[in-house]
């Protein structure tokens, strides 16, 4: 089975080759080293979300051909960028991300939620033990499951999915190498347990959408969106990028 086949029916793939040249995804690393160093002190390693609204440097990876070329076969040539956050769980004390769905999350912020894809790209090996993505394959038809409330202190959102909804046993679990990634539907339930190891796992997640859709501006006031490729079909209201 092809890549996009696989991703129709299971809602993932594994891209577990380098996306970057070697130069290139170490000075990605670095930046992230320096974004960490500089943070909010009122801020935890894995709140670095949308860092590219301030730090413009970052439009040279979220808008790499590369990472536009892995990306077009799933979502089409008219390529927006939606968002982009560094998820960094610090050894033995990282949060678990619980059971959810992204669409969930946006709920109200886009026409539809079928053509939008993450890549979530290692910054640090990424493995079980500390915390690597886990989702359940085929989960993404819906994208907006029942959710009951956790506790915010140990957990990266305050809401999960109904623990009764969840098969645990179906999961899989996304380990990779730094410069490797994952993609996956923004409607695919996928968490990841809490990293209990020595080693910190970072991820920097590149979110994108087709330009058939169209974001809704009264509900992403404050939150801009980029075309990338193509043609902005759908409408959207499109920031220049820095």
């Amino acid at each position: 089975m092809d890549s996009v086949s696989f991703y129709h029916e299971n809602g993932y793939w594994l891209h577990k080759e380098p996306l970057f040249g070697a130069d290139r995804f170490g000075g990605l690393c670095s930046l992230f080293e320096e974004l960490l160093a500089n943070k909010d002190p009122d801020k935890r390693s894995d709140q670095l979300d949308v860092p590219h609204f301030s730090e413009p440097r970052l439009f040279e990876y979220l808008m790499a051909e590369e990472v536009l070329d892995l990306v077009e076969p799933f979502v089409g040539p008219h390529i927006g960028l939606w968002s982009s956050h560094f998820i960094s769980k610090e050894p033995s004390v990282g949060r678990a991300t619980p059971w959810h769905e992204d669409s969930t999350y946006w709920s109200g912020r886009m026409d539809q939620f079928d053509r939008i894809v993450t890549v979530w790209l290692a910054i640090d090996p990424s493995r079980r033990e500390n915390g690597c993505m886990r989702v359940l394959p085929g989960s993404h038809e819906s994208g907006f499951s029942e959710y009951e409330e956790v506790d915010g202190a140990s957990n990266l959102f305050t809401r999960q999915v109904k623990p009764e909804l969840i098969d645990e046993s179906d999961a899989v679990y996304f380990e990779l190498e730094p410069n490797e990634c994952s993609l996956h539907d923004g409607r695919i339930i996928h968490g990841a347990e809490a990293n209990t190891s020595d080693l910190r796992r970072c991820g920097y997640t590149m979110r994108y959408f087709s330009l058939e859709r169209t974001v809704i501006p009264e509900r992403n006031q404050g939150h801009d969106v980029y075309l990338c490729r193509g043609e902005n079909l759908g409408g959207s209201i499109l920031a220049e990028r820095p």
